[in-house]
């Protein structure tokens, strides 16, 4: 899914009206970026050749693969992604236990698919990561797989990489994980807004999965912040918080198991702290911005203090916080060696699994988790895996000004797609 995915509510607008000579400037701007970037837009023949031979036959290759992994079908899972989504790479299932949760976060299983040897996996490291710029995706991977045998599409056997955890009642914490490959079957696809609608109508199916969920999700949430995580989105809905809580409990899990049970390299993400200047600064320009106030209970952690002033601030004001500590801090970095942490999560090992289909970083920790081959190229992959992140955000935000500059709304053509019209008079360019 798209990082920047929002609510599907502008969808319903339809989409963003350019004129045939605009969209032309846009095709060439984005161009220009993927030169500048060096962002190859169109896949190798072989690379579409080879993703094209792994969608054939798919019902009777997952049949092959049941008796070796286990055999989830009857367990009720759901996919929750933007009304936009093209691929489906995670799902989740939930039960209550006694004392416990026990919480399934399934993902795609790519790496049954794109492995080291192949065509696929060699373009895979050469682009390290989809790049999103408004109305226009370029793929990690040929979107005939991602979007195809990759994608977790309702009543449809899946093979998948599942992390199963059980979750204490009243710490949070892990009492066992359990990381294995398995065959799922979705049973159904929701929206963001078929999600809410779904945790408030009691009839409705998956209604008690969702509700016992977001129970989950939002204590999970609750503790980070307590704990110190920097939540810089304060008002997501309910349906974010879900999938959010629940990939970044399931990065969590993997990486401790890959650092502490097993004492392996893998890409962990670590993300190193501002200076304290730097966040006296940020924290003296959240201070003076109007009707904007950080309590004094919450100074001792700049983060808790950024989270109360989200919090507690006027819409208006959100934009002008996240700007002001997003500008003092570093950049996260992929690395060997997961000491460090992350520190806007306030993580001591954090790293990333569960988007394979769009990350270079959890298609090759999957790769590890499985064989627990680490490649021997591992530290070259860390850094460019982090080179090629900023590459792709700094197109995006280049195209984005872009876009401002010439009287189109980026985030209106980001939610909504563009559509080229003939008439100028019916262009409406998002405003």
């Amino acid at each position: 899914m798209s990082p920047d995915a929002q609510s599907e509510s502008d969808d319903e607008e339809g989409p963003v009206r350019v004129t045939e000579e605009l969209a032309r400037h846009m095709a060439n701007k984005r161009e220009e970026l993927f030169e500048e970037f060096g962002i190859p837009d169109e896949f190798p023949e072989e690379v579409i050749a080879e993703a094209e031979a792994r969608t054939e036959d798919v019902e009777s290759e997952i049949q092959a693969e049941i008796d070796g992994r286990e055999d989830l079908r009857d367990l009720t899972t759901w996919t929750t992604d933007p009304v936009d989504a093209q691929d489906f790479d995670d799902a989740i299932s939930i039960r209550r236990e006694e004392d416990a949760y026990r919480l399934w976060v399934h993902i795609a299983d790519v790496t049954h698919y794109v492995t080291p040897e192949t065509s696929m996996w060699e373009e895979a490291v050469k682009r390290c990561n989809t790049v999103y710029l408004p109305g226009y995706t370029v793929h990690m991977l040929p979107p005939i797989l991602a979007e195809t045998v990759c994608s977790l599409v309702p009543q449809e056997d899946r093979l998948a990489h599942t992390v199963e955890m059980e979750i204490d009642d009243e710490t949070l914490s892990f009492e066992d994980v359990d990381i294995y490959k398995s065959v799922i079957n979705s049973d159904e696809r929701l929206t963001y807004t078929e999600c809410e609608n779904r945790l408030e109508d009691e009839d409705a199916p998956l209604h008690d999965e969702n509700v016992l969920a977001f129970e989950l999700a939002d204590r999970m949430h609750e503790q980070r912040k307590a704990d110190g995580s920097l939540v810089l989105n304060p008002r997501r809905d309910r349906a974010h918080t879900i999938i959010e809580e629940s990939m970044l409990k399931a990065n969590k899990a993997v990486t401790h198991t890959l650092m502490w049970d097993r004492g392996v390299e893998a890409m962990y993400r670590v993300h190193p702290q501002p200076t304290p200047d730097q966040w006296n600064d940020a924290l003296r320009e959240i201070q003076e911005l109007d009707s904007v106030s950080i309590p004094g209970s919450s100074w001792d952690d700049p983060r808790k203090a950024v989270n109360a002033a989200l919090e507690q601030s006027p819409d208006r004001q959100l934009n002008k916080i996240q700007r002001a500590v997003l500008k003092v801090m570093p950049r996260a970095k992929y690395m060997n060696d997961p000491f460090g942490g992350h520190h806007a999560l306030n993580f001591d090992i954090y790293g990333h699994f569960t988007s394979p289909i769009r990350r270079l970083s959890d298609l090759i920790n999957h790769w590890i988790v499985h064989t627990n081959d680490v490649p021997e190229t591992l530290i070259k992959l860390c850094d460019r895996a982090s080179d090629k992140q900023k590459d792709g955000e700094t197109a995006e935000r280049l195209y984005k000004q872009f876009l401002q500059e010439v009287g189109v709304d980026p985030y209106a053509v980001n939610n909504r797609g563009v559509e080229v019209v003939e008439d100028p008079d019916e262009a409406d360019y998002g405003v």
